[in-house]
């Protein structure tokens, strides 16, 4: 598979990339700031793809991660038809 078709596959939402979490024990994908409760279901180093993004409501993570996102999932490594 190349690069380019792979990179076609996953691109279904916002974002897709590694779920990873840093030394404050955030969950981030990016430069995005992923919900914890809900990261919490996957496990760091899964392919994710963010669907939605909204404005980092917290001041204690906004200036490392002014973006967050509650809906985010697996990334879906199938070939589109």
């Amino acid at each position: 598979m190349t690069k380019a078709s792979e990179e076609r596959m996953l691109q279904k939402g916002v974002y897709t990339g590694i779920m990873e979490k840093d030394e404050n024990n955030n969950f981030f994908c990016g430069e995005y700031l992923l919900d914890y409760k809900m990261a919490q279901k996957h496990t760091v180093g899964d392919w994710i793809t963010i669907k939605s993004i909204i404005e980092n409501p917290s001041d204690i993570s906004y200036n490392k991660y002014p973006k967050k996102s509650k809906n985010f999932d697996k990334a879906n490594n199938k070939p589109q038809q």
